[in-house]
């Protein structure tokens, strides 16, 4: 948690200028709110740590999709990263200019790439030869030339959890490193291809430089290859995985990584991609959720909140650890050990284990930190629990830039045929077996 962000006044809780139990009463929990100032602040630091390198950052637009993230990062001159259409929609439709859109991803449907092309993207980034094969088809179509950059194996393992690693020979992502040469040629030969560049992600949430070195040095080498032998690139595309503290982490700073790559670059007359998601807005979010319940099971005390793996799966899926405080820090209260816990029906449903907290009671305020990357953006309806509002801050100003989704809502987008009515089978009652 950025604490020139995050702070307290008197006891409670404050992002930037703004009391977030306000926030909670005026918008209901669970509750998503970003700082504004702290994204661009992560922005500018990564902009000034690689000033005088050819580099260009596309936010990885999975981290935390919502409009009006992506109108802040395109007006600092950020471009996108993105995984699927509907992405590369909401890029443009937040003000970011399609020539400074990747798009990278496993599935590409014909769609997609069509939408591509018409809108001249900066690149696709291939996964397989199959890929290089359908995009030519599809840019032939068109009558247009596509760029493209192949997603290289490096066959590198990063420390992360394996959930998040990509880079390694048994993951599903690029082109194995062995045959990467000869595919390079390949899409180099396509009529309706232009082969600009390189590129590889390692993973997500990596602390440690050397696995980065590692990569980033393969892929020099083989851009290095490819020049020898007639194989002119424009760019070489790193990826993301720029790692953030969520407990006791060091992450690895920026400028290490500036470092880095302007000894690895050399005179290479080479544009670098950076696309980190994660590391520019995971740490602007807080999830507010409130206590419903105390309860022993076991011996273990329990605090059950209103907040669970629908609106943050984070800690089931990855085991991930988030720290937990106090909105409203009750002066000289007994610290006790609790784990809070979900209400969805589920085991698994546990946001922290063994948490040091004042004793808390019912409607008493929790925030949930570093959570505006993957967390929103994988909130679910599951068990028809209402979807979280999401609210920006900007010094004492604050907006609700997505109201909570209830679930009549979502109800009244689904349909029930007139059939099942009609069929023979009892209607309003009964045992389920036909009259």
């Amino acid at each position: 948690m950025i604490a020139e962000t995050f702070h307290r006044q008197a006891g409670r809780l404050f992002c930037e200028g703004v009391d977030l139990a306000a926030l909670a009463e005026r918008y209901g929990t669970p509750l998503y709110v970003y700082s504004a100032s702290a994204i661009r602040r992560r922005v500018r630091r990564f902009h000034a740590a690689f000033a005088g390198l050819p580099v260009r950052f596309c936010y990885a637009v999975k981290a935390n999709p919502h409009l009006a993230v992506l109108r802040l990062l395109a007006r600092e001159g950020v471009g996108a990263d993105t995984v699927s259409g509907g992405e590369i929609r909401r890029a443009v439709q937040a003000g970011i200019a399609p020539e400074r859109i990747v798009f990278a991803g496993v599935a590409k449907s014909d769609e997609e790439i069509r939408l591509g092309l018409e809108l001249g993207i900066l690149q696709f980034n291939v996964e397989s030869r199959e890929e290089l094969a359908r995009i030519d088809l599809i840019a032939g179509r068109l009558g247009r030339r596509a760029p493209v950059a192949l997603r290289i194996n490096p066959d590198v393992a990063a420390a992360t959890h394996d959930k998040i690693a990509t880079g390694r020979r048994r993951d599903k992502f690029g082109i194995p490193w062995e045959k990467a040469p000869e595919a390079c040629r390949e899409a180099n030969g396509r009529p309706h291809l232009q082969l600009v560049g390189l590129h590889l992600h390692i993973g997500s949430q990596i602390t440690d430089l050397a696995p980065f070195e590692q990569a980033y040095g393969r892929l020099f080498h083989l851009a290095d290859q490819l020049q020898a032998e007639g194989i002119h690139l424009k760019r070489l595309d790193l990826g993301g995985g720029f790692g953030v503290r969520y407990r006791d982490e060091e992450p690895v700073a920026p400028e290490r990584v500036a470092a880095l790559i302007a000894r690895l670059l050399g005179q290479r007359e080479l544009e670098l991609i950076f696309e980190p998601g994660r590391a520019f807005v995971a740490e602007a979010g807080v999830l507010l959720t409130r206590v419903l319940y105390r309860k022993e099971s076991a011996g273990q005390k329990l605090l059950v909140v209103d907040a669970g793996m629908d609106a943050l799966l984070r800690p089931v899926l990855y085991d991930a650890w988030h720290e937990i405080l106090p909105v409203v820090a009750p002066p000289h209260a007994p610290q006790e050990t609790v784990d809070v816990v979900g209400p969805i029906c589920e085991s698994g449903d546990v946001l922290g284990r063994g948490r040091r907290l004042p004793r808390l009671g019912r409607d008493d305020l929790l925030a949930i930190a570093t959570v505006g990357a993957y967390g929103a953006a994988m909130a679910s309806g599951y068990n028809s629990r209402p979807r979280p509002a999401e609210v920006l801050v900007a010094g004492d100003r604050a907006d609700c830039i997505t109201p909570r989704l209830e679930p009549e809502e979502v109800m009244a987008r689904e349909r029930v045929p007139a059939w099942i009515d009609r069929d023979g089978e009892v209607a309003g009652g009964g045992d389920g077996r036909a009259a």
